[in-house]
């Protein structure tokens, strides 16, 4: 007989701790032991405590290879009555030898009810034991609990498939929000749609009467970036800013060529280009610059309030000027296809010409921004590479302990997301231009052409040929993380992949980037995204995209939704008159006539205000309170990973003190580590 010390962390979570009796059994290359309770004077197991237990090891059972974890109700009904939750969030068990090195067992797992749970040791790197049979009869069963716990399903015919799931309250608690952080949620909800019920607008179907009355909505909630949005919103400058550093800023690309549906003449164009030079001189020194919302040409559109919606499929050039000047609009065309009906409006025109143009591009933006960037890119593909994590790679691979902080809170999110945003009768159906039938005609349009380079941000700015336009900050900050998570993922991957080989001979790794290709990507090869991986080089780069994407890109593009749409005119979510056919005839009263009505906007600035902030619980990036990793090694990884990207954020914030309005969000500590709002 032996005796061994046992060592138990439970989590600091609400609710973390657990009336039941948990026992264990050790398995060893030579047998298993019996159950051996952990067990003493008074309560065991409370949220936050760290005990020591000593059990007696009966028979030697070998080099040990896993902890089976036993979880029993007790015999005696407890305190809250035999109904009262019995879940245990556990955080690892160590194992203490009388002689040798102590054992860590990471768990970080909710577990609910009675059962059993098997635990590997926590070292990620390969060993002689992986290939002893009963880790691999384990690893194998891991992973078919698993698949049949996490199911594809197809949400819509050409989105990415999701998660099998109806409700997010049905879900494994391991993928739900915490208390705290659901409580937090659905408050801040409540309380915004009590504020505007009581104000008299969210249930208000008709126009708003002046931009004057519409303040009265902009004094919800607002911050410094709305002050500045409201102060500035007509101005052409803001209006060309905003597809740098806006919530949007992934369309702006360099234009060499004129497009031919696009016929913009010099004349058109002089006064702000000014003498000396032509359109074609600065399409040759690459000023000009294009935003191009094509993908919107024809879609359909919503009904709301029994009235029918409209939308636009706009084209933006912009001309930098030279030196440090800002970037300007030149031209905006409203549709597709030029003619008489379609005329293109210049900065000259009558001022409601030239700002209703504006309105329409910046509708544009909202219907582009929330079906295809925010929604497709940083939600559903974000899911996929969740899914595929949690059923293709076990706790013990080296890739699920890096990536499964970058997946927190994604299933339950999402899920929500199917419930409350957009299922029929939800907030995009309701009171969006282009309601559920437009958001899925977008997506199924994008993921026909959606590519991988899109997603790897080095590569994106390569192709749209914006490495040099200055004040491009969603550019400058992107990149510093994007090198800090790539030297990351770099360091990780050379720890537990030695050579090329080692990468291709990894069935796991294989299975999970097949699986993201088939279900996320629905094995479209023209996509360029990988089937399979070959060399480090490449995993490196695929690992850093994943994580890039589910962190730092997810904040680019979520955290300012508010700040955009508080003054609903620069974000409008709807359109209630069609695009202008000609010049002249705009009026105050008649932009006041295509904005959205009262209660659809009110109903879209309480949705962005909810998905704009995280309710708490935050854990920024970078931040792995859950040591999966065990060596010293990738310890020292995270611990240069979180150094560097402290750096990133302090020389965003000096930066931003010469800001009239600072660029925030790709600061690093407020970046949450995965999609979790």
């Amino acid at each position: 007989m032996a005796k061994l010390r046992i060592r138990v962390s439970t989590g600091e979570a609400c609710g973390a701790g657990t009336w039941d009796k948990v026992s264990v059994s050790i398995v060893g290359t030579q047998g298993e032991s019996p159950p051996l309770p952990l067990d003493h004077l008074g309560k065991e197991f409370t949220a936050g405590a760290e005990e020591d237990f000593e059990v007696m090891l009966p028979q030697d059972v070998g080099p040990v290879l896993l902890l089976r974890v036993h979880k029993a109700p007790p015999a005696l009904p407890r305190p809250l009555g035999p109904l009262a939750p019995d879940a245990w969030f556990c955080r690892w068990f160590q194992l203490e030898p009388p002689l040798g090195v102590p054992l860590r067992f990471p768990c970080y797992q909710w577990l609910e009810q009675a059962g059993d749970l098997l635990l590997r040791e926590g070292a990620a790197k390969v060993s002689w034991a992986d290939h002893h049979p009963t880790l691999q009869r384990q690893r194998q069963e891991e992973l078919q609990a698993k698949q049949e716990m996490y199911c594809w399903k197809t949400y819509i015919p050409g989105w990415p498939h999701c998660l099998d799931q109806m409700t997010a309250k049905d879900l494994n608690r391991n993928v739900k929000y915490s208390v705290v952080k659901n409580t937090k949620f659905y408050m801040k909800g409540s309380s915004a749609v009590a504020e505007l019920k009581i104000k008299g607008l969210l249930d208000r179907t008709g126009l708003w009467r002046s931009l004057r009355e519409m303040k009265r909505m902009f004094n919800f909630r607002k911050s410094p970036a709305a002050e500045y949005v409201f102060e500035h919103w007509q101005e052409d400058t803001f209006f060309a800013s905003q597809f740098l550093n806006g919530l949007n800023p992934v369309l702006i690309h360099r234009c060499r060529n004129l497009p031919k549906n696009f016929p913009v003449t010099d004349d058109m164009v002089a006064p702000v280009l000014g003498p000396g030079t032509s359109l074609q001189a600065e399409l040759e020194k690459g000023s000009l610059f294009l935003v191009d919302h094509g993908i919107l040409s024809g879609v359909h559109t919503n009904v709301i309030n029994g009235r029918p919606q409209f939308s636009a499929a706009p084209m933006t050039l912009l001309y930098q000027r030279p030196g440090h000047g800002p970037l300007l609009p030149l031209a905006i065309q409203l549709s597709q296809t030029p003619g008489p009906n379609s005329p293109i409006f210049l900065p000259t025109d009558d001022k409601w010409d030239w700002l209703l143009a504006k309105t329409w591009v910046r509708n544009a933006e909202f219907s582009v921004h929330e079906a295809l960037t925010h929604l497709l890119h940083a939600h559903l593909l974000p899911e996929v590479f969740t899914l595929a994590t949690l059923r293709q790679l076990p706790h013990c691979h080296p890739l699920f302990k890096l990536l499964i902080p970058h997946t927190r809170y994604t299933l339950y999110i999402n899920t929500l997301a199917r419930e409350l945003l957009i299922a029929p009768g939800q907030v995009v159906d309701r009171s969006t231009g282009l309601g559920i039938g437009g958001f899925s005609e977008l997506i199924q349009r994008n993921m026909e052409q959606l590519s991988y380079s899109d997603l790897c941000l080095p590569e994106d700015i390569r192709a749209r040929g914006v490495e040099d336009i200055p004040d491009y900050y969603y550019r400058d900050d992107g990149m510093q993380i994007w090198g800090a998570v790539e030297r990351f993922v770099s360091e990780i991957v050379s720890i537990y992949y030695p050579s090329d080989a080692s990468v291709q001979d990894d069935q796991e790794l294989q299975a999970w980037v097949r699986e993201i290709f088939s279900m996320g990507f629905l094995g479209r090869e023209s996509s360029g995204v990988p089937s399979s991986l070959y060399t480090q080089e490449a995993l490196v780069q695929y690992v850093t995209m994943v994580i890039f994407t589910c962190s730092a890109k997810h904040s680019a593009i979520s955290a300012g939704q508010f700040d955009s749409c508080v003054w609903m005119p620069n974000l409008p979510p709807t359109m209630q008159l069609p695009p202008p056919t000609s010049k002249g005839q705009a009026r105050p009263e008649g932009f006041i006539a295509t904005l959205p009505p009262v209660n659809a906007t009110c109903d879209v600035i309480i949705a962005l205000w909810l998905l704009s902030q995280e309710p708490g619980d935050k854990r920024p990036l970078g931040t792995y309170p859950d040591e999966h990793f065990i060596e010293e090694a990738p310890q020292r990884s995270i611990a240069a990973f979180q150094s560097r990207l402290a750096q990133i954020s302090r020389d965003i914030r000096e930066r931003n003190q010469s800001l009239a309005l600072p660029y925030t969000y790709l600061d690093p500590s407020l970046i949450e580590n995965s999609v979790s709002i």
